[in-house]
C-alpha cells in the first residue's frame, strides 16, 4: 500500500492536561479509518493535526508529495454572502458540473431541496452543514477527513453518505478518516478503527462491531478497575451478535471468539419482566391515537393516524425532515391537538420528553450539580438495584469532582446526560426521546442504552442514529405521506420504501410530460394476470388476519412473550395486506 500521510512522535499539551504523548500513526492508499473515544480525549484535535490545521508541540506530520486532502470540520466556515450554487460547485461552468454523475449524485443526496440562489446567511445551521459537506464531496481529494459528518442528516442521508464513501474511490486507493458517534455509519464505511484514549491512539482491525469484540478481549484481561466498562461492552457485544443479521456477516468479525465471550451473557432486555412492570405501572391503557389528523394553515401534516400504544412498547419513528414526526410526538404528549379524530390517554399515564433543546436546565444554570441532585428523590431503581442520584450520575459518566460544577459550565454532552437523569428521577411511565444522541460519544451512548434496557415503561424514539434506533426499540414505524406505517423489516424496509417511492415519482413525472399511451396486448395480459394473483393473495392474508381474534382469545393471557409474537405476526400480515391493496389499485388504474 502506498503511503499517503503519517504522524511521528506527536505530543500536544494544554495548560491543564496532556492530550497526546508520543503518538505515531500512518495512512496508506485504501485505508478507511473510524475514530472513536470519549468526548474531550482529542478525536477532533487529531484530525486537525493530521490535516495541518493545528501544530503539535513536538513531533511531525508528513504528507506524500502531491497528495490532496479535504476536511469537513465541526466549525461553520462558509461565508454568509455566498450562494448555495457558489458554495457547492464553485466557479465551474454549468455544463462541467451538470455533466458529472458524481456531482449530480452529491447534490441529489444532500442539497436537492435547498434553493440554488439562496444566500447562506438565510439558511439554518443544518442546511449550512449539508452544503459544507456537499462542497467537500463535489471535489476530488486523495484523502478525506470528516468530523461528525452525520450531524443534521436523517436516516436516508446517512445511508446515502455511507454508500457514496464506499464507492468514492476504487478499491485500494484513496483514504478516509471519520470521527463520528454514529456506530452504524462507522460499521458501514470503516475497515479499521482508532480509539483515542489516555494520550494514545490504539488501532483495531475492522469496523465498530469488530472493535467492540477486540475491546472486550482487551478489557477481560485488564485490571479490576475496568470491570464496569468491561461488563458494559460485553453487553454491547452480545447485542451486536444477536441483533440485526447484517452485523454478524462482517468478514473481520470473529464469530467464534464473540460467541465464546457472550455465552453466559443474558439478552440485553428482559422483555417479559419489563412488560409486566409496565402493565403494573400503567394499566392496560396508555395512549390511543384514533383516526387522528393534523392540519396547519390548510396543509395536512398527518391524516388517519391509528395507533394504540401498549404498556412497555418500544417504538422507533422514522421519516424525512418535515414528515410530521414532531407533530406525532406532540399528539401523544398532548402539546398538539388533532384537527380530526381524537387522542385518548390512560388515567395513570405520565409522559416525559427528552427533546433537542435544553430549556428545562435554564432555571438552574447557576446551581451546582450537587445542589440540583439534593432536591430530587433519594433513590432510583434500575435493573432491580436501588441507586442514589449520585450513583446514577456516575453510571452516566460523571466524576465525583463534577458534582461541584455549576450546570452552566458543563459540556453539551454532560448537560444532555443530566437532562436525562432529571427526567428519569421524575419517574415517568412514557418516555419520548427526540434526537437524543446529540453531543454524546459512543461510550456514553452505550451507557444510556444500558440504562434504558432496565427502564420499565413505554419508550418512543425519534432519531437519525440507526444504531440507537435498532438497539433500544423493538419495532419501527414510518410517517409516509402523512400516514403512519408499520415496518416489519425495520430501517431497511423504510429505506426500500423511500427508494421505491422516489423511483415511482420520477416515472410519474415522465409519464405526465409524455403523450398518453395505452397498454399493448402483452402488457395488458401480464397486468390482468398480476391482478388475479394479487386478488388471491389478498384473500389469503385477509383470512389469516380474521382468525387472529380467536387466536388471541385462545392464548394463555399470562404468556406475554407468546402474545407479543402473535401481535408482531398480526402487524406483519396487516403491512403485507396494505402493500397488496396499494399494488392492486396501481395495476387496476393501468388497466382502465
Amino acid at each position: 500500500m502506498a503511503h499517503l500521510l503519517g504522524a511521528e512522535g506527536i505530543r500536544l499539551e494544554y495548560p491543564t492536561r496532556v492530550v497526546f504523548e508520543n503518538v505515531t500513526v500512518g495512512l496508506s492508499e485504501g485505508d478507511r479509518i473510524g475514530v472513536v473515544g470519549r468526548n474531550g480525549d482529542g478525536k477532533s484535535t487529531l484530525l486537525r493535526i493530521l490535516a495541518g490545521r493545528q501544530e503539535p508541540d513536538a513531533g511531525r506530520v508528513t504528507r506524500r508529495r502531491g497528495v490532496t486532502l479535504g476536511m469537513l470540520d465541526q466549525a461553520d466556515e462558509l461565508p454568509d454572502d455566498q450562494t448555495v450554487l457558489d458554495a457547492v460547485v464553485g466557479g465551474r461552468a454549468e455544463h462541467e458540473w451538470a455533466g458529472d454523475a458524481r456531482i449530480r449524485d452529491v447534490i441529489a443526496g444532500l442539497v436537492q431541496e435547498i434553493p440554488w440562489d439562496a444566500q447562506l446567511r438565510d439558511l439554518s445551521g443544518g442546511q449550512r452543514r449539508r452544503i459544507a459537506l456537499a462542497a467537500l464531496l463535489t471535489r476530488d481529494w486523495d484523502l478525506v477527513f470528516l468530523d461528525e459528518p452525520t450531524n443534521h442528516l436523517d436516516v436516508e442521508g446517512v445511508a446515502w453518505l455511507a454508500e457514496h464513501l464506499k464507492r468514492r474511490w476504487p478499491a485500494g486507493s484513496g483514504g478516509l478518516v471519520v470521527v463520528t458517534h454514529d456506530r452504524w455509519f462507522l460499521d458501514e464505511v470503516s475497515t479499521d478503527t482508532w480509539e483515542v484514549h489516555d494520550r494514545i491512539i490504539e488501532p483495531f482491525e475492522g469496523g465498530y462491531a469488530a472493535y467492540v469484540l477486540q475491546r472486550v478481549e482487551r478489557d477481560r484481561m485488564a485490571a479490576a478497575s475496568e470491570a464496569k466498562r468491561q461488563n458494559l461492552m460485553r453487553k454491547e457485544l452480545a447485542w451486536l451478535r444477536r441483533g440485526p443479521p447484517a452485523r454478524t456477516s462482517k468478514p473481520k468479525f470473529r464469530i467464534d471468539a464473540a460467541n465464546q465471550l457472550i455465552e453466559d451473557e443474558p439478552p440485553v432486555r428482559d422483555s417479559v419482566g419489563l412488560s409486566r412492570l409496565a402493565v403494573s405501572r400503567l394499566g392496560r391503557d396508555v395512549v390511543d391515537v384514533l383516526g387522528a389528523g393534523v392540519e396547519f394553515d390548510g396543509r395536512t401534516v398527518l391524516r388517519d393516524i391509528e395507533w394504540r400504544i401498549a404498556p412497555g412498547e418500544r417504538t422507533g419513528i422514522l421519516g424525512v425532515n418535515g414528515a410530521g414526526k414532531s407533530t406525532l410526538l406532540g399528539l401523544i404528549a398532548g402539546t398538539v391537538q388533532p384537527t380530526s379524530g381524537r387522542v385518548k390517554r390512560g388515567k395513570t399515564v405520565k409522559i416525559a420528553i427528552l427533546d433537542q433543546r435544553l430549556t428545562e436546565l435554564d432555571p438552574i444554570l447557576d446551581d451546582r450539580v450537587r445542589e440540583v441532585l439534593a432536591r430530587q428523590r433519594s433513590s432510583y431503581v434500575a435493573g432491580g438495584k436501588e441507586l442514589t442520584p449520585s450513583q446514577l450520575l456516575e453510571r452516566l459518566g460523571f466524576s465525583s469532582a463534577q458534582l461541584s460544577t455549576p450546570i452552566k459550565d458543563l459540556s453539551g454532552g454532560q448537560k444532555r446526560r443530566l437532562q436525562l437523569l432529571l427526567i428519569l428521577l421524575t419517574e415517568p411511565n412514557v418516555l419520548i426521546l427526540d434526537e437524543p444522541t446529540n453531543d454524546l460519544d459512543t461510550d456514553m451512548l452505550a451507557a444510556i442504552e444500558d440504562l434504558l434496557d432496565s427502564w420499565p415503561g413505554t419508550l418512543i424514539v425519534v432519531s437519525h442514529d440507526r444504531y440507537l434506533m435498532e438497539r433500544v426499540t423493538d419495532q419501527q414505524y414510518a410517517i409516509l405521506d402523512g400516514t403512519l406505517r408499520h415496518l416489519p423489516g425495520g430501517v431497511e424496509e423504510y429505506l426500500r420504501l423511500r427508494r421505491e417511492r422516489d423511483a415511482a415519482n420520477a416515472v410519474s413525472a415522465k409519464v405526465t410530460d409524455a403523450p398518453a399511451a395505452g397498454l399493448s396486448g402483452s402488457e395488458r395480459r401480464a397486468a390482468e394476470k398480476e391482478l388475479a394473483s394479487i386478488d388471491r393473495r389478498m384473500q389469503r392474508v385477509s383470512g389469516e388476519l380474521a382468525a387472529f381474534g380467536d387466536r388471541f382469545a385462545a392464548h394463555d393471557q399470562s404468556d406475554y412473550e407468546g402474545l407479543a409474537r402473535l401481535q408482531e405476526e398480526q402487524r406483519r400480515l396487516q403491512a403485507e395486506l396494505d402493500e397488496l391493496e396499494g399494488r392492486w389499485l396501481e395495476v387496476g388504474e393501468a388497466l382502465e
